[in-house]
C-alpha cells in the first residue's frame, strides 16, 4: 500500500508544502504566510498539495514534517511571553553586563540587542554551588517562595532559572523548579542544566531566557498543531525541523524552542548537502534566498559546517557579539534580511539600500496588489522582465503590474534616474549584498570561496544566483528540483535527531573516567528519551561522541569527533594524539608541550533508518521556448527565451541570457552562462565568458 509523507516549512512570506507517496510520486506547492494565525497557512498549503494527489489529510501514514522561522521572528520582532530570570545573589545584572566584549573597538555609539528579560523582572536567590560541582549553600526557600508569589501577581507566564556553576551540580536549580510550581499554577520553568549545562554565564543565561520567552509561544502553538494533525484524521505525531540538522517530536521541542531559531534555513543547508553528494560537487555554497531573508551555508565534504555557538538578532549582520548568543548545536550559516520582500530605501545620503526590512506577505511588495506601495526586490524582478506577472505561482497568483510601476517610480524620482535604472539598482545592490555576507562567512572559518560552486534555491534564489555567483567569482551553479520548496523537502530527507552537550572541566592528565562514563550514559538516557516520545524504537537509534578540548590558558576549544562507539580504551595519550591532530587541522600547528584540557562532552542521538528521496528522470526529448522576452539587465534591453521547466530534455543546453519557468519560482541565467539540463531534471548553469 501506498504511504505518504507531508512536509510544511513556515517561511516569513510563503508557507511550502511538499507531498510525497512511496510509490515515487512529489507534489509541491506553497501558500502566503498567515503571520496572524500560523495554522491557517501551515494547512492552507498543506490542502493545496493534498488536493493536487487527490487524498485526504488522513491518508497521511508515514510522516509529517514542519519547519519554521517563526521563532526567530518571535525574538527578533518581541512578541515572547511575559518572563521572568531567577539568578545567583550578585549575579543579576548579567545579560547587561554580557561578557564585556566590545565587538567593535571603534565606534562609541556601539549597539547591543536589549535584554529579552528587563532588570525589573530579574530576581536574585541565596545560594552557591563551587565550579567543581560542589554544594555550598542550600537555596533559601523563603526567598524562592516570595519570588513566586511577586510572579504570580505580575501575572509572568515563564521564568529562566540559571545560577551560578548549574551545569556542574543542579541540585539548587531543580529546588527552585519544584518550589516554583508548587506555588505557580501552568508555570513554564527553563533550567540551564536542562537547556544549556555548559561554562561561560553569560552564554548560557542567555540561552535560558531566550528559550524561557519563547516557551509560551511554542508550547500552544505545537500542542495546537499536534491536536489539528489528529483533528483532520492522521494518527501521525509531527516532527519539528532543529537548528542542528535533525528533526524531533513536537512535544520535545515545545519546551525547548531556542533549538528551532534556525529550523527552516537548516532544513534547506541539510538538502543542499545531500545534493551535493548526489552531484558529486562536495564543497559549495548552499544559497537559499526566500521572501524574507537569504542564507547562505558552507558544504565541505558534502557536510554543512555545525557551530556550538549561534547569534540570534544580531545589531550589525556582519558582527559577531552583536547579537544575543546560544550554546545550542546550530548548522553555521550566515542570514541577511535580503529576499523577494526586501524594501528598497533611499537613506540620508541619497544612497539606495535594501532591507532589512521586509514587506511580508501582507501586505507584501507593491505588485502582490493587498496595499504594499513600497518597492521590494520582486517588483524589481517584475518590472525588469524576469518575472512574468500574469504567471506567478502558475496563474493563481497574478501580480499587480500598475501598483509594481508606481512603486518603482517613486524610487526613481527620489535616486533622480530612470525606472529601468532604479528596477535594475535594487537587482544589483541586494545580489553584493549576499555575495558579501557568503564572502564574510567563508573567510571568517579560513575558507576560499573563490570559484566554489553555488547550488541555488528558495523562492528567489533561482533568479538572483548567477548575479550572486560572479560576484564571488564562481563559474558554476546548480539549480535543483524543487528548488523552491527546497527546505521543506529537506525535512524529510533529515533523520530524527538530537544534539547534546554538557561541560565538566578537567585536565586530561587527571581525567575521572568514572564521571565521564556518568555524563554519557546521562545524555544517552536523554537523547534516547526525546527519540522514543518521536515515534522510534530503541533498537532503531544511533549514537555519536565528541569532546570539546584545549590546551591550559586557552578561551576556544577544538571539538574531537570520537565516532559512533566511545572510545573503550580510555587512556589519556589516545585522547591527547586525537586532539593534536584535530588541532594541526584547525590551526596548521601543534602544541604538544603545553597541558590539555577537557571542557565539554557531546552526544548526537539519531535515527538510523534511510531517508526518503524521490528519484526522478527527465525526458530525452529537448524543450522549445514558448516565447521570447524583453529583459533589462544594466547594460540594456536584452531578448531571453523563455522556457517551461518541465518540457527541458535530458542534456539539453540553453544558452544565456534565457528564462526557465516553473510554477513556484523562475530560473535568470545571464549573458556569457550556459545551462544544462542533468538527467534528475537539475539545470547546471556555467559561465562561459567574462561579466
Amino acid at each position: 500500500m501506498t504511504s505518504y509523507a507531508l512536509a510544511v516549512d513556515v517561511g516569513g512570506t510563503f508557507t511550502d508544502a511538499v507531498l510525497i507517496s512511496s510509490a515515487g510520486g512529489c507534489w509541491t506547492d506553497k501558500a502566503l504566510t498567515t503571520h496572524e494565525d500560523i495554522m491557517s497557512g501551515f494547512f492552507c498549503a498543506a490542502d493545496l498539495v493534498l488536493k493536487q494527489a487527490g487524498i485526504p489529510f488522513s491518508r497521511l501514514d508515514d510522516v509529517i514534517t514542519h519547519a519554521t522561522t517563526v521563532i526567530t521572528n518571535l525574538l527578533i520582532e518581541r512578541k515572547g511571553g511575559n518572563c521572568a530570570l531567577i539568578t545567583t545573589e550578585g549575579f543579576t545584572d548579567v545579560l547587561y553586563i554580557r561578557d564585556e566584549h566590545r565587538y567593535d573597538m571603534f565606534d562609541p555609539q556601539i549597539e547591543y540587542p536589549e535584554p529579552l528579560i528587563p532588570k525589573s523582572q530579574t530576581y536574585p536567590v541565596r545560594e552557591r554551588v563551587s565550579a567543581q560541582g560542589r554544594l555550598i549553600s542550600a537555596v533559601d526557600e523563603a526567598q524562592v517562595r516570595n519570588i513566586a508569589q511577586t510572579i504570580s501577581d505580575n501575572d509572568i507566564q515563564s521564568v529562566a532559572v540559571c545560577l551560578l556553576n548549574s551545569y556542574a551540580n543542579d541540585i539548587n536549580e531543580r529546588r527552585v523548579k519544584q518550589i516554583l510550581e508548587r506555588e505557580v499554577t501552568g508555570l513554564q520553568v527553563t533550567l540551564s542544566s536542562d537547556i544549556a549545562p555548559q561554562i561561560r554565564e553569560y552564554p548560557r543565561t542567555s540561552t535560558t531566557s531566550i528559550n524561557a520567552y519563547a516557551t509560551p509561544f511554542s508550547l500552544p502553538y505545537l500542542n495546537g498543531l499536534t491536536d489539528q494533525v489528529r483533528a483532520r484524521g492522521s494518527k501521525l505525531k509531527p516532527l519539528i525541523m532543529l537548528s542542528n540538522g535533525g528533526v524531533i517530536g513536537a512535544a520535545t521541542a515545545a519546551l525547548q524552542p531556542v533549538r528551532m531559531i534556525e529550523s527552516g534555513p537548516a532544513a534547506g543547508a541539510l538538502a543542499a548537502s545531500l545534493l551535493s553528494k548526489t552531484y558529486g560537487v562536495r564543497d559549495l555554497i548552499s544559497f537559499d534566498m526566500g521572501g524574507t531573508t537569504a542564507k547562505a551555508c558552507l558544504i565541505q565534504g558534502g557536510e554543512p559546517l555545525i557551530t556550538g555557538e549561534f547569534e540570534v538578532d544580531r545589531r550589525y549582520r556582519f558582527k559577531p557579539g552583536s547579537g544575543m548568543p546560544t550554546t545550542v548545536p546550530t548548522l553555521d550559516m550566515i542570514e541577511i534580511g535580503a529576499g523577494g520582500g526586501s524594501i528598497a530605501w533611499v537613506d540620508d545620503l541619497g544612497l539606495m539600500k535594501v532591507g532589512p526590512e521586509s514587506a511580508g506577505s501582507s501586505p507584501g511588495p507593491a505588485c502582490y496588489g493587498l496595499g504594499g506601495e513600497q518597492p521590494c526586490v520582486t517588483d524589481a524582478d517584475v518590472f525588469l522582465g524576469i518575472l512574468d506577472a500574469k504567471n506567478f505561482l502558475g496563474g493563481s497568483m497574478p501580480l499587480d503590474e500598475a501598483a509594481c510601476a508606481q512603486a518603482i517610480s517613486s524610487l526613481a524620482l527620489k535616486l533622480n534616474v530612470s525606472d529601468q535604472e532604479a528596477a535594475y539598482g535594487i537587482y544589483s545592490v541586494v545580489g553584493e549584498a549576499m555575495a558579501a555576507a557568503a564572502r564574510t562567512h567563508a573567510t571568517e572559518r579560513g575558507v576560499n570561496y573563490r570559484g566554489l560552486p553555488l547550488l541555488a534555491f528558495g523562492g528567489a534564489g533561482p533568479i538572483h544566483a548567477c548575479y550572486v555567483a560572479e560576484q564571488l567569482e564562481s563559474n558554476k551553479v546548480i539549480f535543483p528540483r524543487m528548488a523552491s520548496v527546497l527546505s521543506a523537502f529537506g525535512t524529510l530527507v533529515t533523520p530524527i535527531r538530537i544534539d547534546l552537550a554538557r561541560s565538566n572541566l578537567m585536565k586530561l592528565a587527571q581525567m575521572d573516567w568514572i564521571i565521564v562514563d556518568v555524563l554519557m550514559s546521562e545524555m544517552v538516557a536523554e537523547g534516547k528519551e526525546a527519540l522514543v516520545n518521536a515515534g522510534l524504537s530503541s533498537d532503531s537509534i544511533g549514537y555519536s561522541f565528541s569532546v570539546d578540548m584545549r590546551y591550559i590558558g586557552q578561551q576556544t576549544e577544538v571539538t574531537v569527533p570520537l565516532g559512533r562507539d566511545f572510545p573503550t580504551e580510555k587512556d589519556s595519550e589516545s585522547f591527547a594524539y586525537m586532539f593534536e591532530q584535530e588541532y594541526q587541522n584547525v590551526y596548521g600547528l601543534s602544541l604538544g608541550d603545553m597541558e590539555i584540557e577537557i571542557v565539554a562532552w557531546r552526544v548526537s542521538a539519531f535515527s538510523l533508518s534511510e531517508s526518503r528521496f524521490v528519484d526522478r528522470e527527465v525526458d530525452v526529448r529537448p524543450g522549445s521556448p514558448k516565447g521570447q522576452r524583453s529583459i533589462y539587465l544594466g547594460s540594456g534591453v536584452l531578448t531571453a527565451d523563455v522556457y517551461d521547466r518541465e518540457t527541458l530534455g535530458r542534456e539539453q543546453t540553453l544558452q544565456g541570457p534565457c528564462i526557465i519557468e516553473e510554477r513556484e519560482t523562475t530560473i535568470l541565467i545571464l549573458p556569457n552562462w550556459r545551462a544544462t539540463v542533468a538527467s534528475d531534471g537539475a539545470v547546471v548553469a556555467e559561465r562561459i565568458g567574462g561579466s
